[in-house]
């Protein structure tokens, strides 16, 4: 897969919680839930692989200003 064929870590998540559903409610045969666990571990590998991919990336910012100083993150909703 591609990075331009990629899903969002959010949309990773979004599938992941609606296949951890289906097998609580175990309403499916038991072919179909060995399916969507296969699928689950699949989407949880690719959430590890960005969510690594992620601290690489901080990792590699930060080592590249190594004085810059840390602070708090906050999310500007008025853009």
């Amino acid at each position: 897969m591609s990075k331009n064929n990629e899903v969002s870590f959010e949309e990773t998540l979004k599938q992941l919680e609606a296949i951890v559903t289906q097998l609580e409610n175990g309403d499916l045969p038991l072919d179909e839930a060995l399916n969507e666990f296969e699928k689950g571990i699949k989407l949880a590998r690719s959430g590890q692989k960005q969510l690594n991919e992620a601290e690489q990336r901080i990792q590699i910012l930060l080592s590249e200003n190594s004085d810059a100083q840390l602070s708090e993150f906050s999310i500007d909703n008025n853009e």
